[in-house]
């Protein structure tokens, strides 16, 4: 009779995780992680089809978490300043807990075909929420200004940069 563990696939994101942070990408493999959790490759398989769907998973699981910490600060805030603060911060603190994998030469070759995709999905998101911000006279405008937002603090997040070097730049949009 198979076993049955409570909470599996958490434990397995966990895992996987623990193992990319500690060890690197490449040294994370669908085997460690099975090994780490005490269950077959088999099990694995039945959660997550490859090992990039782990990483993903777990990174998806930050994500959601920073954006719903962006949204509230955008809900509670109305000054650009607040609101360009407190998505930098979040952003920062992602960056920085992935950044071993960001910079990983393997890590980044197994993602470098999604990266486009997952790229424009991440600044539309960030720019949904600063639009409120973008007080411009037309759409086009507002559009324009909260995906160039957006993109810059991406960008500038993973060349860690802090918000106090950019923030002149930033608030002269406003």
């Amino acid at each position: 009779m198979p076993k049955i563990i409570e909470n599996i696939s958490e434990k397995l994101l966990a895992e996987a995780r623990k193992q990319v942070m500690e060890q690197g990408y490449s040294a994370m493999t669908i085997r460690s992680v099975a090994k780490g959790c005490g269950v077959s490759v088999g099990t694995v398989y039945n959660y997550f089809p490859s090992k990039d769907m782990l990483v993903a998973s777990f990174m998806l699981t930050d994500w959601q978490v920073c954006m719903a910490a962006i949204k509230q600060c955008c809900e509670e805030h109305s000054e650009p300043q607040t609101i360009l603060k407190c998505v930098y911060d979040e952003l920062q603190l992602f960056t920085k807990t992935y950044m071993k994998l960001f910079q990983d030469e393997n890590a980044g070759s197994s993602f470098a075909s999604a990266f486009p995709q997952r790229h424009k999905q991440l600044r539309d998101q960030i720019a949904n929420l600063v639009q409120k911000i973008c007080v411009k006279q037309t759409k086009a405008d507002v559009d324009f200004l909260a995906e160039f937002l957006a993109e810059n603090m991406l960008t500038w997040t993973l060349a860690n940069k802090t918000f106090e070097e950019i923030s002149s730049i930033l608030l002269q949009l406003f």
